[in-house]
């Protein structure tokens, strides 16, 4: 496992963490601030918010590397089935493809998917995961002309009625296997896979080739808010170490995704408080 107590260049901002992902959350600091302030910690790397970037991804890619730090992905693709999708297909295929020519232009190599929930009429998640793999086979080419990889990322399964009918690494990791397109893999976030205890079995059936990311928080024991209540690292319940022992075994080597959503505690703090934080607590507990 690699040894990350003096070396901080692995791990990455997603900016979630200083809550730019929702309105009206955060410090409101400029992107030009948040890239100051990570290179200066000596991080390697930013994952950016769709609703942060606009019109300007390619202006925002280029100041991100003239910082010295990469783009490391790209949060998210619309939800591609259930209650929150867009109504229609075409129109649900329309942001897809939107989304992944913003990560195109960003330059951000992955575009992580949160696949929705369970489709309108539908019970049980099975003809849900049906409609996932469809849309993801079907957006997987010109994915690749951009060079932009696809990552599902499974989700805790309290989110499997409206926001992710993908709620385990097993089904992600058959969802792989079924699109069986070189540039579709998963997303490794610690806050949705703690729990599960055929994890490490299901990171080596996925292999190096199909693990785009990692994403790191905590689950906290006494959660306020399923979705806006995240731990900082080492302040919850989940075995940080053995879940990166886990994604390493199965071959991964790429950056570690800080990404912690906490709109009463860690979203209220000065933002580079929390970067000193977030840098602490990966040599120390990650």
């Amino acid at each position: 496992m690699r040894d990350f107590s003096r070396n901080h260049s692995a791990p990455a901002l997603n900016t979630a963490t200083l809550g730019h992902n929702l309105d009206g959350h955060g410090a409101g600091w400029s992107i030009e601030r948040v890239l100051d302030a990570c290179a200066e910690r000596g991080l390697g790397g930013i994952v950016f918010w769709r609703r942060e970037i606009g019109s300007r991804a390619v202006e925002i890619g280029e100041r991100v590397r003239a910082a010295g730090l990469s783009v490391v992905g790209l949060c998210r693709a619309p939800y591609l089935t259930g209650p929150l999708a867009l109504p229609g297909r075409e129109a649900v295929m329309d942001d897809f493809r939107a989304a992944i020519d913003m990560a195109a232009g960003l330059g951000a190599p992955v575009l992580t998917i949160v696949a929705g929930g369970v489709e309108p009429g539908t019970k049980g998640i099975g003809e849900s995961l049906k409609l996932v793999a469809d849309r993801v086979a079907e957006a997987a080419p010109y994915a690749a002309a951009g060079n932009v990889r696809l990552a599902l990322e499974p989700l805790h399964p309290v989110y499997g009625g409206d926001r992710s009918c993908l709620v385990t690494m097993r089904d992600a990791v058959d969802l792989c296997v079924a699109v069986d397109a070189p540039n579709v893999g998963v997303a490794v976030d610690v806050y949705h896979v703690w729990w599960d205890r055929t994890l490490a079995a299901e990171l080596l059936r996925a292999g190096p080739e199909r693990i785009f990311g990692y994403h790191l928080c905590d689950w906290l024991a006494q959660t306020g808010d399923i979705l806006l209540d995240r731990g900082m690292m080492g302040d919850g319940v989940a075995d940080l170490k053995a879940i990166r022992a886990a994604v390493e075994a199965a071959g991964y080597a790429g950056p570690c995704e800080v990404e912690v959503f906490s709109a009463q505690n860690w979203w209220k703090r000065d933002p580079g408080d929390v970067l000193d934080t977030c840098v602490e607590r990966f040599r120390a507990v990650c």
